[in-house]
C-alpha cells in the first residue's frame, strides 16, 4: 500500500506564492508519475502538473505554465509544487497522486492509483 500526505496550503493573496509538498510512503516501484490535481467547488478535478520520477519528465496545463514547478526529491520521497504569481481562479483543493508502472504522464485523474487527502489553496483577490 501507498500512502501520500500533502502539506503547505493556506491562504494567500494575489501575488503570492505557496510550495506544497507531497510525502510518499510504503510500496515503492522503479517506474511511476506523480502528479498534483486540483478541485474547486462545483468543478471537475483537473490536472496541474505532473513528474516522471524515473526521468523528470514534466508536463503541465496550460494556465499554469510559467508560475507553477514540480519537482521531486528523492532522498525524501518527496513532491514539491512551486506555485508563484497565484491567480484567485488558482483556488481550490489540491491533490497529490501516483501512478504506479507508468513514465506517461497522463491528466486523467482516472489514470492514477493513490491520491493523498487534500490540501486547501485559497487565493485572495
Amino acid at each position: 500500500q501507498v500512502q501520500l500526505v500533502e502539506s503547505g496550503g493556506g491562504l494567500v493573496q494575489a501575488g503570492g506564492s505557496l510550495r506544497l509538498s507531497c510525502a510518499a510512503s510504503g510500496r515503492t516501484f522503479s517506474t511511476y508519475v506523480m502528479g498534483w490535481f486540483r478541485q474547486a467547488p462545483g468543478k471537475e478535478r483537473e490536472f496541474v502538473a505532473g513528474i516522471s520520477w524515473s526521468d523528470g519528465r514534466t508536463s503541465y496545463r496550460d494556465s499554469v505554465k510559467g508560475r507553477f514547478t514540480i519537482s521531486r526529491d528523492y532522498a525524501k520521497n518527496t513532491v514539491y509544487l512551486q506555485m508563484n504569481s497565484l491567480k484567485p481562479e488558482d483556488t481550490a483543493v489540491y491533490y497529490c497522486a501516483r501512478w504506479d508502472g507508468s513514465s506517461y504522464i497522463s491528466t486523467s485523474h482516472l489514470d492514477y492509483d493513490y491520491w493523498g487527502q487534500g490540501t486547501q489553496v485559497t487565493v485572495s483577490s
